[in-house]
């Protein structure tokens, strides 16, 4: 069943807080909602569907829709790492079409500043019977080093710089200035990225996301609801979604799951890469957005280094403008989940709400594209295509 414009995003709200130490992970989850369902002029009594992934406490819905108070006839717990948010909405879109909800509520919250990790984050390493454990807790690896293989086989296969990926950081910055809750608001060069503490090479210090406390929370709803509120009309287009892993070993680091999750997208939405006005791209690493740029089609594979460089992300400045909010890399990455924190600033573009020194003049088509799990190991991506109806 074809889910185009069968359900539109209505409420989008980001936590302001980067560090919570002052609240709860379940207090997070709640204002999230809140904030979320005041945005589309809605209450907590219009819910009827529930979405979250393993960062929600407890029993996961069951135990935020108990703390809500409301009593949802649908709900799903998927988990996809930082992807789980961007997947949800095509999942609340399939539900909305199957008559499954009306009104669905979408959220993230983590602590990984203030308190102790969600349980989902990095949780299977502890599980002896995972089946990845036996293989590669032995060589004690870090997140870093998984994306640093990554960087280092795209520059050994294709001649990446340093330098270029030091572009996508100083296109961030270049945004986050402008965002008053932002962690890394200065402005940095390409010379400040590549001269940064080594941390995985060749990955910097400054090629690598900021942690943060905090979330998000969206509300997807109905056509009939969506034409009843006096909100921008924000339809889901199209949704792809995929799994990369090791493949017993048979693997090419150079790529990953956007080259599956993006054309179902773009064939479900009927548009191209270059129909594109704005791209919010997970950007845990540099790499993650260079790769993922590459593997959606706005450029061939290989060519994302040039792609990049010279200021190209850069709003007002380049041709594809990219995390206006200064994403990940310098804003925040709640939970260390940073999904949902790119629909909500392509739901902000769409609307003509991003801070006016980065908006994108006409944005009516953008993309929002996640990244779950690890980008040199096992995977999930998932490619969300919104448009201001």
């Amino acid at each position: 069943m074809s889910t185009t414009g069968k359900a539109y995003i209505a409420g989008a709200w980001e936590h302001p807080t980067r560090k919570a130490v002052d609240k709860t992970l379940i207090q997070l989850h709640a204002e999230n909602v809140k904030g979320a369902l005041n945005d589309a002029g809605l209450t907590l009594q219009d819910v009827d569907g529930f979405f979250c992934a393993s960062d929600a406490p407890g029993l996961g819905p069951l135990s935020i829709t108990e703390y809500l108070g409301i009593h949802p006839t649908y709900v799903d717990n998927t988990d996809t790492g930082g992807s789980s948010y961007v997947l949800a909405v095509g999942h609340v879109a399939q539900a909305i079409a199957e008559g499954k909800c009306s009104v669905a509520v979408i959220t993230l919250a983590g602590k990984p500043r203030t308190g102790k990790p969600n349980k989902g984050e990095g949780a299977f390493y502890d599980d002896p019977n995972c089946p990845d454990v036996p293989y590669e807790l032995p060589f004690g690896h870090v997140i870093p080093n998984l994306y640093g293989m990554c960087a280092a086989r795209h520059m050994h296969e294709f001649g990446t710089t340093s330098e270029q990926l030091a572009w996508i950081k100083v296109a961030a910055s270049h945004h986050a200035q402008h965002n008053p809750n932002a962690m890394l608001p200065q402005v940095v060069t390409v010379e400040e990225v590549v001269n940064s503490p080594m941390i995985s090479e060749p990955l910097h210090k400054l090629d690598c996301c900021v942690i943060s406390d905090g979330g998000g929370a969206l509300v997807v709803v109905s056509p009939e609801v969506a034409k009843s509120l006096n909100r921008p009309l924000v339809k889901v287009r199209g949704s792809g979604e995929a799994v990369k892993h090791l493949n017993g070993g048979k693997t090419d680091l150079t790529y990953s799951g956007a080259v599956r999750s993006g054309p179902i997208a773009f064939g479900q939405a009927g548009v191209t890469p270059a129909d594109i006005k704005y791209v919010s791209i997970y950007d845990s690493f540099t790499i993650t957005v260079l790769m993922t740029l590459e593997d959606l089609g706005f450029c061939d594979k290989g060519q994302g280094g040039r792609f990049v460089q010279d200021g190209n992300l850069i709003s007002g400045q380049g041709k594809l403008p990219f995390n206006t909010d200064g994403g990940g890399l310098c804003s925040n990455h709640p939970g260390n989940r940073g999904g949902m924190t790119k629909v909500i600033e392509a739901v902000r573009q769409l609307r003509g709400e991003a801070h006016p020194a980065v908006q994108v003049p006409g944005c009516d088509l953008a993309l929002a594209h996640g990244t779950g799990g690890y980008l040199g190991s096992r995977h999930g991506s998932a490619t969300l295509i919104l448009e201001r109806e």
